[in-house]
């Protein structure tokens, strides 16, 4: 290999080595993991083959209870938090008067650590003095009134509400550089054609969004899929094992129930889940993208 060709992969070394190091090696030891029953302290690991991940899918009825959850998280988020950040951004790209700080209070929550957001909206959920509860009986709604994080019928909504509340700024931004990158002029010349506002979206806005599109639907699957910090900090996978998702019964299995092989199996199932939709997807719009 001549210097010419050697000297990119010479500035490529040191992020490589910290990939290599902090992600791709780590990552093989849990998927070899996964295939022993280990405690995390014993000398000696059990080799079990496929037991783990086979007691996780036909025995573990949290493991199933975790992934329904992932998915119903999935759903919303590509629903609701890239829905509303798309409207928002519409909005605020117009010459509104205050609208950069109106980008910055809805972007704000989003730089927030996800333990300070779940202290927040635990405070306001509280079944006699919180917010919501005190909203409810003021508009004279005191049948709906309840104990949002201690009931398993309502406590995952509330948590994903949190997280839709934190989490909308990150598309809305994304949403509005890729706004910014069109052009006025199909704009004018629909306006001269006689195109309704909802054409000119349809027609000019979404198709010249889709590569911004691309890259908001996949951050949002993949962060909807490794949601953990705003879950365990709100109801810790309660009540009833009602709010667990897969990163979260990976950490009980692995740290509080010393079951190293379930889950790092659970680690690598959730690996397995977001590369089998992501990169088919990626790979299926990019490549549209370009037709």
């Amino acid at each position: 290999m001549t210097a010419r060709a050697l000297k990119p992969w010479l500035f490529l070394l040191p992020a490589l080595t910290i990939y290599l190091i902090v992600i791709f090696v780590p990552s093989l030891y849990t998927f070899y993991l996964s295939f022993f029953k280990w405690n995390g302290v014993a000398a000696d690991k059990v080799f079990v083959g496929l037991d783990n991940y086979a007691d996780l899918i036909l025995h573990d009825s949290v493991f199933a209870r975790a992934l329904k959850n992932n998915l119903l998280w999935t759903a919303g988020s590509l629903i609701l938090m890239i829905g509303i950040g798309l409207m928002l951004a519409l909005l605020l790209n117009k010459r509104i008067k205050g609208r950069i700080v109106f980008r910055s209070i809805f972007y704000f929550p989003y730089v927030l650590s996800g333990v300070i957001v779940a202290t927040s909206w635990a405070w306001m959920y509280n079944p006699t003095q919180g917010f919501v509860n005190k909203l409810l009986e003021t508009i004279g709604l005191e049948s709906w009134t309840r104990a949002w994080l201690a009931e398993p019928e309502t406590a995952l909504y509330a948590v994903f509400v949190a997280a839709l509340w934190q989490g909308v700024g990150q598309p809305m931004v994304l949403f509005l550089a890729g706004l910014q990158t069109i052009p006025h002029d199909p704009y004018e010349a629909a306006v001269l054609d006689g195109a309704k506002p909802y054409q000119s979206f349809w027609y000019i806005t979404f198709p010249l969004l889709r590569e911004t599109l691309v890259i908001v639907v996949a951050t949002t699957m993949i962060a909807s899929m490794k949601v953990y910090d705003i879950i365990y900090a709100m109801t810790g996978g309660g009540p009833a094992e009602s709010t667990q998702v897969l990163s979260s019964w990976m950490y009980y299995q692995t740290f509080k129930f010393a079951n190293i092989g379930t889950g790092s199996a659970i680690s690598f199932f959730l690996v397995l889940i977001t590369m089998v939709v992501i990169i088919p997807y990626v790979y299926y719009t990019t490549k549209r993208s370009h037709l």
